[in-house]
């Protein structure tokens, strides 16, 4: 029998419940269109389900005896998954697929205005550009129409829309990833008093989102009656996220329903999600859920030896179920709390990828690293420019005379080349890497054009002085400035 301060809160938490479902209505009066109220509506249902989540404290704590790393039943190899040769059949899986790029990223990390996908990777293309150009080559390569949908957000929706123009020949369609509404940590309210209020007001609740907003826009039951069966979904900035037909031939033969892609990790990696069995079943574990204590052994190479690449392949007439029988509801929820004026306010976020736990014949496939090429920083920019890779077909494929192909050098550029305009006024030409296997960087650094860095490099500009890298080829050493003001260059012991 609950005690009378049981029953206080759980009066409290229905009074919350019901103020924040009164400022949502509220905020939906002041639509100024049917359409905007329709859409806002859609939305705010998507919300309050996963605040009514938040506030009755339904957030599972993590039992560490109970995490296991996934067994071969829940984990495949790529390695060992067959290659259609015949261009009939490879055509006629092609044909079943929708590719969808998450495009609701801006690039303020890397120093920019605007999306994230406008930036520039290669020789005038963007990611946008780098793309397209591999849908085309589908295209044209097998006689086949694969549609590509990217999910913007409030943020990008206009840039892409000017890129994605110059592909007239392309089935390209848009939708709008999901705005919510940041609400105080205190009162649990939303901030917004109407819709057309400040952008800071609203936020876009993570990838988790994809699969309520794709089928609010209508394009999950589109595809569905023209005979598509699957979508594949991945990150705009990842480069190596390319269709890929022996998943295809894998996911069609095996009757999975869900198939994360996973790769193995790196020093660089170890704070990226892995999958694992809990409870007997499939489950995403990100870091933020790992207990204090135990993150040094999530975080080991030996135990957790793979991570998720967030390029996830679903089937098609599995999602909407999943969304009717409220299953998407539970998916881990991500707490993220920020100072504003008035105090605290809270985001609440999912990823995509958690509803491996959620989907029935789920599971995750071990890919090479070709496959995770993601572009967070202007070090991996760097990587993806150099020789280290050609673009082919709109693929970036590894150079076949680096030693490692599938291992990438270490790079780190410093403070001064954090931003994209400074690191392109700093690299008027981009290195030769193919031999690198270690490159730091820091300080006030320039780089000249014709350089070559073999081995471990280290570059040193001491406080209050400048240095430029001189031309020619660099092996294994320091590069500094001496006490007198020259450039000296030290081989490493």
């Amino acid at each position: 029998r609950p005690t009378h301060g049981e029953r206080t809160d759980g009066a409290r938490m229905m009074d919350t419940k019901q103020q924040v479902k009164a400022a949502l209505d509220a905020l939906a009066s002041t639509a100024k269109t049917e359409e905007q109220r329709a859409k806002f509506v859609a939305q705010a249902d998507g919300f309050f389900s996963i605040f009514s989540k938040y506030i009755e404290g339904k957030v599972e704590a993590i039992d560490w005896d109970l995490v296991k790393p996934a067994p071969p039943t829940m984990l495949c190899d790529y390695a060992d998954l067959v290659q259609p040769t015949s261009q009939t059949e490879i055509a006629a899986l092609l044909n079943k697929v929708v590719v969808v790029k998450l495009n609701g990223g801006l690039g303020t990390t890397m120093g920019c205005t605007g999306p994230k996908s406008v930036i520039e990777v290669r020789t005038g293309q963007n990611f946008l550009d780098v793309t397209l150009q591999q849908i085309r080559n589908l295209a044209a390569e097998y006689n086949v129409k694969v549609p590509i949908v990217f999910m913007d957000s409030f943020n990008t929706e206009a840039d892409t829309l000017a890129v994605t123009r110059k592909y007239p020949d392309l089935l390209i369609e848009t939708f709008l990833q999901s705005q919510y509404p940041r609400f105080d940590f205190k009162t649990n309210l939303p901030l917004a008093k109407t819709l057309d209020g400040p952008e800071s007001d609203w936020y876009p609740p993570g990838h988790g989102d994809f699969y309520r907003s794709f089928c609010n826009s209508g394009l999950l039951q589109k595809f569905q009656q023209q005979g598509k069966e699957y979508v594949f979904v991945s990150n705009i900035d990842n480069l190596g996220a390319v269709v890929d037909t022996a998943i295809l031939h894998y996911l069609e033969q095996s009757k999975k329903n869900f198939l994360m892609e996973l790769t193995p990790k790196t020093k660089a990696d170890v704070k990226g999600g892995t999958l694992i069995e809990y409870r007997g079943k499939p489950k995403l574990l990100e870091i933020a859920q790992v207990p204090a204590a135990k993150v040094p052994e999530f975080a080991s190479l030996r135990k957790f030896k793979i991570f998720n690449t967030n390029n996830l392949w679903v089937r098609l007439n599995t999602i909407a179920p999943a969304i009717s029988s409220g299953a998407i509801d539970n998916l881990d929820i991500i707490i993220n709390k920020k100072a504003y004026a008035g105090g605290t306010l809270v985001q609440l976020e999912t990823a995509m990828c958690a509803a491996v736990q959620i989907f029935s014949e789920a599971g995750g496939v071990s890919v090479p690293r070709s496959r995770f090429l993601p572009v967070k920083t202007c070090n991996d920019l760097l990587l993806i420019q150099s020789n280290l890779f050609a673009l082919e077909k709109g693929s970036l494929l590894p150079h076949p005379d680096r030693l490692m192909p599938d291992v990438q050098p270490l790079v780190r550029l410093g403070e001064y080349f954090k931003k994209v305009p400074d690191y392109q006024r700093r690299l008027p030409a981009v290195p030769d890497l193919l031999e690198l296997d270690y490159l730091s960087v820091s300080g006030d650094v320039t780089f000249n054009a014709n350089t070559v860095l073999k081995g471990n490099v280290i570059v040193v500009a001491p406080p209050g002085t400048t240095l430029t890298i001189p031309s020619g080829t660099h092996e294994n050493v320091v590069i500094t400035i001496n006490t007198k003001g020259e450039t000296v260059i030290v081989p490493q012991a």
